[in-house]
């Protein structure tokens, strides 16, 4: 599972760290990374630019895809992608650049809109996670889930009383128990008890 943060996040941020662990335990390998450098970071606290920079953000995860397809510890797992706000938007253009190999896709508190045209082109079994308080992004993944014409399984899940960060008590963990199941059910070869 690669994990693309969103914008002013981190491979350390909290949330994302406690969904690797869920899925962890449900034996599921995960994979956080800054798709921005750490000077690219700083430029980005002073102009908010670079996460908005979809391509390339996209670009890194595509690399990032590749680098785990010719590693021979992992070049036979099978891979998903979690976005988290902006990174959703780099999961889901990246899964168009790697159609076959990105096997499931998970957003949570997404921006599928930032995605653009590409949306109709992603065919990877998605789940878009949103929180039921998350009033403008709610409609914006009501239109993407629309946009998602060829996408193998698509589905909306709205968490009853959580905002955009899921920080309200047990919110977050309703999104990691919906991650895993949703990565299970498409990662894990039915023949290894997923």
């Amino acid at each position: 599972m690669l994990f693309a943060h969103g914008s002013g996040s981190s491979r350390h941020s909290p949330r994302n760290r406690y969904v690797a662990s869920v899925l962890q335990q449900a034996r599921l390998a995960t994979l956080l990374l800054d798709l921005l450098t750490a000077e690219e970071e700083e430029i980005d606290l002073r102009t908010r630019q670079l996460r908005f920079d979809i391509g390339l953000l996209a670009a890194r995860l595509v690399g990032a895809t590749d680098w785990l397809c010719h590693t021979p510890a992992t070049r036979s797992f099978r891979i998903g992608y979690f976005g988290a706000s902006t990174g959703s938007a780099a999961a889901l253009i990246a899964a168009t650049q790697r159609p076959e190999v990105v096997s499931a896709i998970v957003s949570r508190g997404g921006r599928p809109d930032l995605a653009g045209a590409v949306l109709p082109q992603v065919k990877a079994p998605t789940l878009l996670i949103v929180g039921g308080h998350d009033f403008p992004v709610i409609t914006m993944n009501e239109d993407a889930l629309a946009q998602l014409h060829h996408a193998a399984a698509k589905r909306l899940e709205i968490v009853p009383r959580a905002t955009h960060l899921f920080e309200e008590p047990g919110t977050l963990e309703q999104v990691a128990i919906l991650a895993s199941q949703w990565f299970q059910r498409y990662l894990i070869p039915h023949n290894q008890g997923g």
